[in-house]
């Protein structure tokens, strides 16, 4: 049997803060004993940004991968050379990511996948063999979020903005009957939420000269890369959550709740080189032949069977 190697983190959610130790332990498996030349943890994080063709010109899209946006760069000695006995071995670790000996001007950016922006946190740890042997390494992702220090006091309470949407808030091309008919949906949403939270809000459908065949949340990323002197942002769906499957009683009020993915959104960011913003749209989908048609089309471009209204959306994480 070779010898494996496992890194294990001390929190099953992997999720730590700047000021605190990542601590955990490197479990070795082997059939017989391993000679070294030492065991070292490499920590690294870094913000990387890609230019897409689909959201830039020809010349910008050369670009591609921009070089990355360095975050944390660590190597620590766990243990000196020597040797592991065979079966089972585990050492454990602890290593505090913001080196209290270093400037701390580096800012901690709170992990995010997203499609031109990843900002990612990883740790490595690296058994030295020497040139007869391939070393033994694992790599583990672990989540940072901010320092407790740097959060806002006082919970923030959701700011709730009015909304309303009727054939006359729309500037895309819709169905003559809905033209003529009308319709009118009123409510209000949350446009600055905590990450703890739930998004909320409140819908009610109060005239529609169609049936209404679905309203849908979605949750949008607005992902700007500052390329040269020019700005590529992109915009992408992150999730949809269906409120109303149907027609909907008239004048009846539907709650909003939509819970938010912890890994595809971060606490608004607001950096020199890039930025990472949110956005909410309320999309209500009108029966008609035509969305029969079409049931996968694309659903942030407008259709002549949809209305939509998109706000901005805050994200913000609170102690």
């Amino acid at each position: 049997m070779s010898a494996k190697i496992e890194l294990l983190l001390s929190r099953p959610n992997r999720i730590y803060r700047p000021s605190e130790p990542l601590e955990g332990k490197i479990v070795v498996k082997s059939a017989s004993s391993i000679s070294h030349y030492g065991i070292r943890i490499a920590l690294n994080g870094s913000v990387t940004l890609q230019v897409r063709g689909g959201s830039a010109g020809v010349i910008e899209s050369l670009y591609g991968v921009l070089k990355p946006i360095t975050i944390l760069n660590r190597i620590v000695e766990i243990k000196p050379s020597g040797k592991i006995v065979s079966g089972t071995t585990e050492i454990p670790f602890s290593i505090t990511l913001r080196n209290p000996k270093e400037d701390n001007s580096e800012r901690f950016y709170e992990t995010f996948h997203g499609t031109d922006i990843s900002i990612q946190y990883l740790a490595t740890v690296d058994i030295m063999r020497g040139y007869l042997h391939k070393s033994l390494s694992a790599t583990v992702e672990f989540i940072v979020e901010s320092d407790k220090a740097d959060l806002l006091n006082q919970p923030v309470s959701p700011e709730m903005v009015i909304f309303y949407i009727t054939q006359d808030t729309q500037r895309h091309p819709m169905l003559p009957e809905l033209k003529s008919g009308g319709f009118r949906i009123t409510g209000r949403i949350s446009t600055q939420c905590p990450m703890l939270e739930p998004l909320g809000g409140e819908l009610t459908v109060e005239a529609s000269a169609l049936p209404i065949c679905s309203i849908d949340i979605h949750l949008l990323r607005v992902e700007s890369i500052l390329l040269g002197e020019k700005i590529i942002t992109e915009t992408s769906l992150i999730q949809t959550t269906q409120i109303a499957d149907g027609d909907v009683c008239r004048n009846m009020t539907l709650p909003i709740y939509v819970i938010l993915p912890r890994l595809l959104t971060c606490p608004t960011v607001l950096a020199g080189p890039f930025s990472i913003e949110f956005k909410v749209a309320i999309v209500i989908n009108f029966q008609s032949e035509l969305s029969r048609l079409h049931p996968k089309s694309d659903p942030l471009t407008p259709r002549l069977w949809m209305a939509m209204e998109t706000l901005p959306l805050e994200l913000v994480r609170t102690r």
